[in-house]
C-alpha cells in the first residue's frame, strides 16, 4: 500500500512539474576560435542566437593554443582557426570531422604604428624597418614559430629581405591582439597584425600592407570537433551563410566560398 501511495504521489508531481523551456534543454555550443576573429564572430554569434535561439560560448587564443587545448580534451564542439596548419594539426589526430571542415574567410597582414607615428610605408625590399623602430622600439607580433599572425609574418619578412632587420628586435606575444595592444599603448613603435585587427582599433594606423605573394595565403577554416553537440552543425552551417558572412565582411574579412 505504501509503496503504490508512493508511486501515486511521484507521478501526480510528474504531472504538474513546470516543463523546461526549450533553449535550457539544448546544450550550449562551444566555439574555440582565433583571437582575430572576436569582433566580427561576437555579432555574428549575436545574430545567430536572436534567429534561432541557440546559445554558443567563445573561447578566443592564438589557433595554436586552442589546437593544443582541443588534443588534450577541451570540450570544444567547434574550431576556428587562423591557419590551414593548426586545422592539419587537429585532424590528423582524428579530434575533428572531416566532412564538416570548409574554408571559411581570408584576411591580410599589415605593418601597424601608434596613431601619432610618423612611419610611413610601402612595406616593400629597402624599408629601413630598423630605423623606424628607434634605437630601443621592437617590432610587436605574434610567435613566429607558432601563432599563424607570426608565421605569417615572419614569412613576409623574409620573402621582402627584411627579416634580419628585425631578427633580434621582436616583442613576440602569445596571440595576435596581444600585439595590437602593445602598439595601440605606444609600448610598441611598430606591429604586424591583420588588417581586420588593425580596423578595429582607432589608437593604431595602417603603415603600409604586405604584398599577398610575400607570404602563404591567409585562411580560416572551421570544422565540427569529433565529440561535438548536435546543436554545432546548425551553428557552423549559419556562419557558412550569407547573412553571416555580413558580419565578417563588415571587420575586413573576405568570405570564401
Amino acid at each position: 500500500m505504501r509503496r503504490a501511495a508512493l508511486s501515486l504521489l511521484v507521478a501526480i508531481a510528474a504531472a504538474f512539474a513546470p516543463a523546461a523551456p526549450a533553449a535550457a534543454q539544448s546544450r550550449d555550443v562551444v566555439v574555440f576560435a582565433a583571437a582575430s576573429m572576436k569582433n566580427a564572430l561576437d555579432d555574428a554569434v549575436a545574430d545567430w542566437g536572436r534567429r534561432t535561439g541557440g546559445r554558443a560560448k567563445v573561447s578566443y587564443a592564438a589557433s595554436s593554443a586552442l589546437a593544443r587545448q582541443i588534443e588534450q580534451g577541451a570540450p570544444a564542439s567547434v574550431f576556428l582557426s587562423a591557419d590551414l596548419d593548426w586545422m592539419d594539426h587537429v585532424q590528423q589526430r582524428n579530434l575533428i570531422r572531416p566532412e564538416s571542415r570548409a574554408n571559411l574567410l581570408a584576411n591580410a597582414i599589415v605593418l601597424i604604428a601608434p596613431g601619432d607615428s610618423a612611419a610611413k610605408g610601402p612595406i616593400a625590399p629597402g624599408i629601413d624597418l630598423a630605423g623606424m623602430l628607434g634605437r630601443d622600439g621592437r617590432l610587436a607580433m605574434g610567435l613566429v614559430d607558432s601563432v599563424p599572425a607570426g608565421k605569417y609574418g615572419k614569412a613576409a619578412l623574409e620573402t621582402l629581405g627584411l627579416w634580419p632587420q628585425v631578427a633580434s628586435r621582436l616583442a613576440q606575444t602569445e596571440n595576435v591582439r596581444a600585439a595590437l595592444v602593445l602598439v595601440s599603448r605606444n609600448e610598441a613603435p611598430l606591429g604586424i597584425v591583420y588588417a581586420t585587427d588593425a580596423a578595429a582599433e582607432p589608437r593604431v594606423r595602417v603603415v603600409g600592407a604586405f604584398p599577398a605573394d610575400s607570404h602563404p595565403p591567409i585562411i580560416y577554416p572551421i570544422a565540427l570537433t569529433r565529440d561535438s553537440v548536435p546543436e554545432a552543425a546548425g551553428f557552423v552551417g549559419w556562419l557558412r551563410s550569407a547573412a553571416a558572412a555580413a558580419h565578417f565582411e563588415k571587420q575586413g574579412f573576405t568570405r570564401l566560398p
